[in-house]
């Protein structure tokens, strides 16, 4: 957002924030600097802009509850209320920024800036740049693609065993086919002798009915016979798939592990003390930063500028260039040195810095156990789906049982009502009739097999169309299946050419930054993206990390890759101060966010301030600086200071 004529001035009014009891103060367009030695304020009052742009990382008055915040920027007006409850800042109202997420992390750049902590321990960089990114929507697209293509898969797997089936479908065919033609051949040639056999033979009309009658009972009978047969080989092979089945349910059941209560409970109890001791390093790392902040002011409130020294006429020049360097200790009441209070601040840095570390590691350890207990919790379900299933499977079985029973006792009733039926046909019989019978017979029979094998042909044929109709799908679902592909594909690739382009954007900047500051020690600050296999739970999952590389250069130009650790305690400093501002620039925060406001610079030199700012201010509409009054001597007079707040 570059500054233009029409930016008005923004007026800030504050209570109980900070060490900031009330107070007002005005931001014209363009620089401001919060000019005063430590202890003066200045970071509360940075502190009441973020709350006024949408930020909650803001201390209240100690002495008080609750703290006010008005901001206004040309016309509109923004007030937020901002409470402490149980030791956490909650906030009310309406603020600037819908989102603070971008201007918390790289515009708000004061010492315990998240985006300079992080930046001087190398950890979680790439969590903290794809932040203000939402990428969350796109992977949960991936998600449901991928189980869309596991189903299409899934069909197309199901088309293939049909396919392997058609062959022997088609074999099958042919063969009734034929057994059809060579059936009705050899029926036509009984009928054919049956025909020419009953010119020649006499009977008695009531006698020769009562004969066909029988015969045609014996034909029903035995037609009920085979179709009982069918229905027994049907049932037959019913219970032998559901005993399968129930043996493959028995063995998956055996092979998964038995998760009892208590590990269940202990992985809860895991899960829920590493939760609380990370709720108590946040609380911790809460208190260490307020009391930097407190120390920090309390430091500031000793601080004497060089004019009230030359406008003393009380004691001489010379010892009033000589001040009194002890400050009353806030715990104890006794006076000790101010350099004593800055080395313990030191030491609550490096604590700050070691807390924020290990809150890391508990976070990474959640995780995998969250992940170990998800895959119980899902290896119970099965379990309990399979003792489902296998009570399932034997109480059918029982009733296929029970059916083939039923089913092998209807077939011997037929089989002996048969032989009754032939016994009787038998006795209608007369030697003259031995061979027409016997002809009736076969014909009765190859009657009876035709029929069975045109019903077996119509349930082969039918099978084939279905196999055929479902095979027409194939195409399809496999195009289905690549576009899916392609789909994911496409979505993850976005995700990466974001990744990529976010790295892109952070090692341009901080060429620029660090070119911009000229530290002759360190040639190049950047960031490579790269792919790491990492186990979640039981699973081994690819996740995109930063890596921050430091080449660093010798005074005869020789180069070499040193690690983040080896840095000296200033030039972290300036590594995290390189990194949020690229991180401004990267997200192109200035088009949304009025206020750059910067800190805890005092690691650079006044001459690289007065070239950071001035770069700066190019980009900010609002560019307050917190320094001290030596460096603030570097700066251009044209630029608005604020001395007392």
């Amino acid at each position: 957002m570059a500054v233009t004529g029409e930016e008005q001035l923004a007026e800030l009014s504050v209570k109980n924030i900070g060490g900031i009891e009330e107070t007002t103060v005005q931001f014209k367009p363009g620089v401001t600097v919060l000019s005063g030695r430590n202890a003066t304020n200045r970071t509360s009052l940075l502190q009441a802009v973020m709350a006024g742009l949408g930020s909650t990382d803001v201390s209240i008055k100690g002495d008080a509850d609750e703290g006010t915040v008005e901001l206004s920027l040309g016309e509109e007006t923004y007030t937020r209320t901002l409470k402490r409850t149980n030791g956490e800042v909650t906030a009310s109202g309406e603020a600037v920024l819908t989102d603070p997420t971008a201007a918390d992390l790289f515009a708000f750049l004061l010492e315990s800036n998240e985006a300079r902590q992080a930046a001087m321990v190398d950890t979680n960089l790439r969590d903290l740049i794809m932040r203000p990114i939402d990428t969350d929507e796109i992977q949960a697209e991936i998600e449901q693609l991928l189980e869309q293509r596991r189903e299409v898969t899934d069909q197309i797997e199901e088309l293939k065993e049909l396919k392997r089936r058609l062959p022997t479908l088609e074999t099958e065919r042919t063969e009734l086919r034929e057994e059809i033609e060579e059936t009705k051949s050899e029926l036509a040639d009984v009928e054919a002798e049956i025909e020419a056999r009953d010119g020649d033979i006499q009977q008695g009309k009531a006698e020769e009915e009562e004969l066909e009658k029988k015969l045609d009972q014996l034909s029903e009978k035995r037609s009920a016979l085979e179709d009982v047969r069918y229905e027994l080989e049907t049932e037959q092979q019913s219970l032998e798939s559901l005993r399968s089945e129930q043996t493959e349910a028995e063995a998956e059941y055996e092979e998964l592990p038995e998760n009892a209560p208590e590990q269940l409970s202990e992985l809860d109890s895991q899960i829920d003390s590493l939760r609380n001791k990370k709720q108590q390093l946040e609380s911790e790392l809460t208190e260490i930063q307020n009391i930097i902040r407190f120390n920090q002011e309390l430091l500031e409130e000793t601080g004497e500028t060089v004019f009230d020294v030359f406008t003393d006429d009380s004691e001489s020049v010379t010892d009033e260039l000589l001040p009194d360097e002890t400050v009353t200790c806030w715990t104890c009441g006794s006076e000790v040195e101010s350099e004593q209070i800055e080395t313990t601040v030191d030491k609550l840095r490096e604590l700050s810095t070691e807390t924020v570390t290990e809150i890391n590691d508990i976070e990474q350890e959640l995780d995998e156990l969250t992940a170990e207990r998800r895959d119980r919790n899902e290896q119970q379900r099965r379990r309990e789906q399979l003792e489902r299933r296998q009570s399932e499977l034997a109480n059918e079985i029982e009733r296929t049982e029970s059916t083939i029973e039923d089913l092998s006792a209807k077939r011997d009733a037929l089989r002996e009502e048969i032989e009754e039926v032939e016994t009787e046909v038998q006795e209608l019989e007369n030697d003259a009739y031995d061979e027409l019978m016997e002809l009736h017979q076969s014909a009765n029979q190859l009657e009876y097999d035709l029929g069975a094998l045109e019903s077996d042909l119509e349930r082969v044929e039918e099978n084939i169309r279905t196999i055929e109709e479902r095979l027409d799908e194939e195409q399809a679902l496999k195009s289905k299946r690549d576009e899916l592909s392609d789909e994911i594909s496409s979505l993850r690739t976005r995700i990466e050419r974001i990744e990529q382009e976010a790295t892109e954007k952070f090692n341009e900047h901080m060429d620029t930054v660090l070119q911009l500051l000229g530290y002759d020690n360190i040639a190049r600050i950047w960031l490579e993206r790269k792919e790491t296999t990492v186990r979640e739970g039981r699973q081994q999952v690819t996740k995109s990390v930063f890596d921050l590389h430091i080449i660093r250069q010798t005074d005869s130009g020789t180069t070499y890759e040193d690690t983040i650790d080896n840095l000296s305690q200033s030039e972290r400093e300036v590594t995290g101060l390189i990194f949020a501002l690229s991180g401004y620039f990267a997200h192109n925060a200035y088009e949304s966010v009025p206020f750059v406001l910067l800190d805890s610079v005092e690691s650079i030199d006044a001459e690289r301030i007065a070239a950071l700012v001035g770069y700066l201010s190019d980009f900010a509409s609002y560019l307050v600086v917190a320094l001290l009054p030596e460096d603030a001597a570097a700066l251009p007079d044209e630029y608005d200071r604020i001395t007392d707040i």
